[in-house]
């Protein structure tokens, strides 16, 4: 085993954790988490259109692997006119993943504040949305803080799959540098360890952020 090739190749791992794989994991997520808010809105509006049309997106999304929908967008697309670049592709099919799941886990969150919560922004002169916002959301975000954590950790690690579709991130180097030297299993270990490190930080933050929030909670 060529120790002094996997020393050195740390730096070009997370080089693409850095420049890749976190920013990939940022901009997918919160593109996700706005079209979640609007879906879970969708499927808890009384208009049975609405509610309809967001049903069928969370069971397309959640029906159907992540693999397959990145390639719909970048290999498919094309076939209708409609080329993408790489990075722009990952970012759409990951946030259209996130915001399937993502929207289920928002919903269940307002479900779960109690109805007594919106009869008291009533009671003070509130108007539904400004209930929603002021009163059930914030209640609502301490609920949802753990799944949605869960889902941000399973993001960074699906963000791998981009690499099949050429995006330079922390996997697709690992690949490029093991394909050279033949090193598979010492590079794929080392970039699993980096996965592993980023993924225990982010459970360090979420336990952060339960805590900011527990003070939003009804008691």
């Amino acid at each position: 085993m060529n120790w002094d090739l996997i020393w050195s190749s740390f730096g070009p791992l997370i080089t693409g954790a850095v420049t890749g794989t976190i920013p990939l994991t940022l901009a997918s997520f919160a593109f996700g988490l706005v079209l979640a808010l609007v879906v879970a809105l969708m499927r808890l509006s009384p208009n049975w259109l609405l509610s309809g049309i967001g049903r069928f997106y969370v069971s397309v999304i959640r029906g159907t692997p992540l693999l397959v929908q990145l390639f719909v967008i970048f290999f498919g697309l094309p076939s209708i006119g409609i080329r993408l670049d790489p990075w722009p592709s990952a970012i759409i099919a990951f946030s259209l993943n996130v915001g399937g799941y993502a929207a289920e886990i928002i919903r269940a969150a307002i479900l779960s504040v109690p109805k007594g919560q919106w009869e008291a922004g009533h009671t003070i002169g509130m108007s539904r949305p400004q209930a929603l916002v002021r009163i059930i959301l914030p209640q609502a975000a301490r609920v949802s803080v753990p799944p949605l954590s869960n889902t941000f950790i399973s993001l960074v690690k699906d963000t791998s799959l981009a690499s099949l579709i050429l995006v330079t991130e922390l996997f697709r180097n690992a690949q490029q540098i093991a394909a050279f030297s033949q090193e598979f299993m010492a590079l794929y270990v080392q970039a699993a360890l980096v996965y592993w490190v980023i993924c225990l930080v982010l459970s360090t933050a979420q336990s952060a952020a339960e805590k900011r929030l527990d003070r939003y909670v009804a008691h």
